[in-house]
């Protein structure tokens, strides 16, 4: 499947920024699963652009203005070909070794509720038991934007019973670490069905298991993930993958509009050839 993507995140700004910083991971790699082609970033404003590797191997970029800005529009763009392989991460730039990926982070220590919750899965098999984690979550939370923000644990959104793909991600790593199981964080496109356009870009997990590799699992759709997905960083939670990081200085009254366009490239070339 090809698939194209157009995103762009705009920052404004009532009293215009001194500068500002950030940290871009909206870069995919090629991959067994998938093949970039044609990617770009650009900002409508003068800013430097370096590229580097992060320590999960993550392409990353950080970008710096350099003089007054009271707007700021980062946008991406590009085709990323990919096949289904049934969730199945094959090794590529691991630099980790997957014990790191027990680690627990502010967002994702589990709780007594977590622990009990996954508890009901350790009998089974590990792959197993991870899909039957990935059902009980898609049942028990309930997808609903506006209950939740950035800043809530995987613990109390379990108790919530509410929440967006993040929140997803998030009980299920916390879930499958308090089983023994190395888990992460994957921030990416998905292709809808529905729909082109979407408020933001999505989240899944991926789980390590003996014999498999990494295997994706995402928790919002009740699906591993399949040709329909474009992988792009991974984390020990959403702040290590997060699309956009920064800060402003000297800015003041900061407003937000995020883009994105995700779509079927070969189905568009053919309705524009019709």
């Amino acid at each position: 499947m090809r698939i194209r993507i157009d995103h762009s995140t705009t920052y404004s700004y009532d009293r215009a920024a001194r500068f500002i910083i950030q940290t871009l991971r909206l870069t995919p790699r090629t991959s067994e699963s998938q093949t970039v082609r044609g990617w770009r970033i650009e900002t409508d404003v003068d800013a430097r652009l370096r590229q580097s590797e992060d320590a999960f191997g993550n392409i990353v970029h950080a970008l710096y203005t350099e003089q007054p800005t009271s707007s700021l529009t980062v946008r991406v763009t590009g085709e990323v070909t990919t096949v289904d392989t049934a969730g199945v991460v094959r090794a590529g730039h691991e630099q980790l070794s997957p014990i790191v990926y027990l680690r627990d982070t502010p967002l994702t220590k589990p709780d007594k509720l977590i622990a009990v919750f996954a508890s009901e899965f350790k009998a089974h098999p590990p792959l197993e038991r991870m899909h039957r984690l990935m059902a009980a979550i898609h049942g028990s939370v309930a997808f609903e934007v506006g209950v939740t923000t950035p800043t809530h644990t995987a613990a109390q959104v379990l108790a919530l019973g509410r929440g967006v793909c993040q929140d997803h991600a998030h009980v299920f790593v916390s879930a499958a670490r308090s089983m023994g199981v190395p888990a992460r964080y994957v921030s990416g496109h998905f292709l809808r069905r529905d729909r082109e356009d979407q408020e933001a870009a999505h989240a899944w997990a991926e789980a390590w298991i003996e014999g498999f590799g990494w295997v994706g699992f995402d928790p919002a759709n009740g699906v591993c993930p399949t040709d329909r997905y474009v992988r792009v960083a991974v984390g020990l939670d959403y702040l290590g993958a997060a699309p956009v990081r920064g800060t402003s200085y000297g800015g003041r009254g900061e407003k937000l509009a995020v883009q994105l366009t995700v779509r079927d490239a070969d189905m568009q070339q053919g309705q524009q050839q019709a």
